[in-house]
Order: C-alpha cells, then structure tokens, then sequence
C-alpha cells in the first residue's frame, strides 16, 4: 500500500495551498489520480486528509485511489492504516516521529519529493 499523509506532501509545496485548503487537498487528490492512471503509481494508494482539507475530497475510493478521512490527527490515522495493512506500506511524509510510529508495522518511509516526482512526471 502506497499511503500518503497528504497534508506533510501538499504542506511541502509553498504554492498558497494555505489560503484554501479544501482546494489544495482537491487538486492534489486529482494529480494522485492522475499518477494512478498513469501507472506511475501502484495500487492500492491511500491518501489521508485531515481538518479543512477534508472538505476538498470524498472519502472512497475512485481509480485505485482511496481517500480516508481522519477523524481527528491524521498522524493517528496514518498510524492505524499502516498497522492494519495486510503486506507492504511506503508512508509517504517528512514527519520523522510519524514514520518512527509507523516503523513497527513494517512500513517504509519516503519524502514528499519522491511523490511530487512522480506526480510531475
């Protein structure tokens, strides 16, 4: 499972995404799609939206994409999808205490950019 802390990956990105958060999490929702589609990312992708961004997107899935929204910390969230993924996890996020939380379910950790990469490809 490719799962992404969507609010470390859109914060990585100083494009205004603050002004409007529900719209940064629509847009960036859309661009993982789009990846998905593509192929550039494989299935099963999970984005997590916590606060305003949750309002940008509908959780469920659409094309291999599924959104979750937090009930309250989307770190916790991101804790507990790991935990009960049935194989591999890559959490996408810069949060080194998050992936440190993630680390005893087996899951490996990358950076914001290797996503923005692919998603710009």
């Amino acid at each position: 499972m490719l799962l992404i802390d969507a609010a470390n990956v859109v914060g990585a990105r100083p494009d205004g995404w603050w002004r409007d958060r529900p719209g940064a999490a629509q847009r960036f929702v859309e661009e993982v799609r789009r990846a998905a589609i593509a192929g550039r990312l494989e299935a099963p992708v999970v984005v997590v939206l916590e606060g305003a961004a949750r309002r940008g997107a509908e959780p469920g899935a659409v094309h291999d994409v599924e959104v979750v929204h937090a009930p309250g910390a989307g770190d916790d969230t991101l804790v507990a999808l790991a935990a009960a993924a049935d194989g591999s996890v890559l959490l996408v996020s810069a949060d080194r205490q998050l992936g440190a939380r993630c680390h005893p379910a087996g899951a490996k950790v990358v950076g914001p950019r290797w996503l923005l990469d692919r998603l710009a490809s």
